[in-house]
């Protein structure tokens, strides 16, 4: 008889210790929780020396502001998000190098890179190290087309879907006769020539195209041989150049005599450093808080409460690649770097753009696209959208991507 009442009353204990254990970890908060999983261990790996500098600032903001506020939400799908830094240098070999230390560190979901290039020198080499990349700001169509992998996902646009977009524009844009100033490296050279298919496709012209260095500080004899063309509008594509071409263009009067159309030019960063100089220009933009979404009105009110300001277009780009990263370890119910951009090819995804589809050919995610013009609004020169171009304007995917 003692035996079974010590049985009974073994097993009312273990009960009574489970419903505790039950009860205490529904009491546990969500940021608790999240540290059960295997976290989310991300590689921010962007520009901060170099020609980039400026522009990496913003895109650390921008990702930093999403891991902060995902695990102030408990994290993604129940994980903590673990965030290791690297500096690129503004340069691929650098790049590569700190992208390889992080991934074999175990940071291996890669995102900020700014320039094609040292997007394709670490993208090259994901399987090696088991990573992940998702691009937000590179836009060269070499990274979906010939040198597509099926890791590396692009939430931003690409040169083809810019030029796309300034294929339309430029039906209405004013002047026959352009010149191109580009950066001497894989994006300016694919922008330049876009840009002038899309001008002779309308019977106008480019006489002129400069193509400058990464690293150009001086500008006067490229903006000489500018002034001596007499175009009626120049192409300008050099992000890490943009600041002092648009200073040297003021100083030497080729602004605003000389219209400058922008390619990646309209962007906080180079608006903030040149005073007036950038007053009614146009060009393309990857994000402005003018865009008319529910994820959008989001992200900046959220933004604007934390740092009493709008954010930047590229602090915009940055936020958006890094929803749909954590969008991706949802979908994979993994944090295998080749699970999630599995789970990512071919789905639809939020964004800051509204819904929107990562294309399962080339991993390259299909969204509207904008010209906007830099004016006065909120109280501060900005880039303000004029016009907006459906996502249906993407060009199909390049027939050399392999997956």
């Amino acid at each position: 008889m003692q035996f079974f009442q010590e049985t009974s009353m073994f097993k009312r204990t273990q009960i009574q210790l489970s419903v505790a254990g039950a009860l205490a970890l529904a009491a546990l908060p969500l940021a608790c929780l999240a540290q059960a999983k295997d976290p989310v261990r991300v590689a921010l790996v962007t520009s901060k020396s170099g020609g980039f500098a400026t522009m990496g600032t913003d895109v650390a903001n921008g990702i930093k502001f999403a891991v902060d506020e995902a695990n102030a939400k408990g994290g993604v799908d129940g994980r903590k998000v673990v965030l290791a830094e690297g500096d690129d240098e503004s340069t691929p070999d650098a790049g590569r190098r700190v992208a390889e230390k992080l991934a074999r560190e175990g940071h291996n979901l890669i995102i900020g890179p700014i320039t094609s290039s040292i997007s394709l020198a670490i993208s090259q080499n994901l399987a090696r190290w088991d990573a992940a990349f998702i691009g937000t700001m590179s836009k060269a169509d070499k990274l979906t087309s010939d040198a597509c992998n099926v890791r590396f996902v692009r939430t931003n646009h690409s040169d083809a879907m810019d030029l796309a977009m300034i294929g339309e524009w430029v039906k209405g844009l004013e002047g026959n006769n352009f010149g191109i100033l580009a950066a001497d490296y894989v994006w300016g050279q694919d922008s330049a020539k876009s840009f002038e298919a899309a001008v002779t496709a309308q019977g106008k012209k480019v006489t002129i195209k400069l193509f400058a260095p990464l690293g150009t500080k001086d500008y006067a004899p490229y903006i000489q041989q500018l002034k001596a063309a007499n175009v009626d509008a120049i192409w300008v594509a050099d992000v890490s150049g943009g600041v002092a071409f648009v200073k040297q263009a003021a100083d030497f009067n080729l602004i605003p005599k000389t219209p400058i159309i922008g390619h990646a030019l309209v962007s906080n960063f180079v608006i903030n450093a040149t005073g007036k100089a950038m007053t009614n220009v146009p060009g393309n933009v990857g994000f402005t808080p003018d865009i008319d979404t529910p994820q959008a009105k989001a992200f900046v009110s959220a933004f604007k409460a934390k740092f009493n300001r709008l954010p930047s277009d590229t602090e915009g780009q940055a936020y958006n690649g890094a929803m749909v990263l954590f969008q991706g370890v949802t979908l994979a119910k993994s944090v295998a770097p080749e699970a999630v951009t599995k789970a990512l090819r071919g789905a639809q995804v939020d964004t800051l753009y509204g819904k929107a589809t990562v294309r399962a050919a080339d991993n390259q995610m299909v969204i509207p696209n904008f010209v906007a013009r830099v004016k006065v609004a909120d109280g501060a020169l900005r880039p303000v959208i004029e016009r907006s171009y459906p996502a249906t304007l993407t060009p199909a995917a390049s027939p050399l991507c392999k997956m």
